[in-house]
């Protein structure tokens, strides 16, 4: 792959088409090539069109992101737009400071893990703001950490496939 890469960039093109650059590479071989694509791009202003199903690909260089779903497109926008239209469910690790004797419970708030000194919570952020549902989990017990997260990209892209089948 990384020879593919360097092959096509030989006669220095103003266009680049690279079809999944990263695939069957290993997380660090990844992350070279990324950051490759990113310096073409920004130092010799490279326009480059890559097609992955690597979400990692997408979110570390897209600025743009067009969805085809068997041959039509059903999301062409920024990368930040569909991050901002689609991700509205929100996943908070908490991580207690004393074992939990109960059940863990919030109302609008769905627990998907528990264990004995944390819980992993999911819940959708148009319901039930984020600050909310913090302020109720600090008032339950004393916290060490607690993690907020979107759920992965490759997550979102494929509740939007689900969503255009049904």
């Amino acid at each position: 792959m990384k020879c593919e890469i360097a092959a096509s960039l030989l006669h220095s093109p103003q266009v680049i088409f690279l079809d999944e650059p990263t695939i069957g590479l290993d997380v660090v071989a990844k992350q070279q090539i990324r950051d490759a694509i990113r310096t073409l791009n920004q130092s010799e202003d490279t326009t480059i069109f890559l097609t992955s199903h690597d979400a990692g690909d997408i979110e570390n260089l897209c600025k743009r992101v067009i969805i085809i779903n068997h041959g039509k497109v059903i999301f062409d926008d920024r990368t930040s737009v569909l991050k901002r239209q689609y991700l509205s469910r929100k996943v908070i690790d908490v991580r207690f400071n004393e074992a939990l004797e109960e059940p863990f419970s919030l109302p609008g708030v769905k627990t998907v893990k528990q264990g004995t000194y944390g819980v992993k919570l999911e819940f959708d952020s148009r319901q039930v703001p984020v600050e909310e549902v913090v302020q109720r989990v600090i008032t339950i017990k004393r916290c060490n950490d607690i993690n907020i997260a979107d759920p992965p990209l490759e997550e979102i892209i494929g509740e939007i496939y689900s969503s255009q089948s049904s």
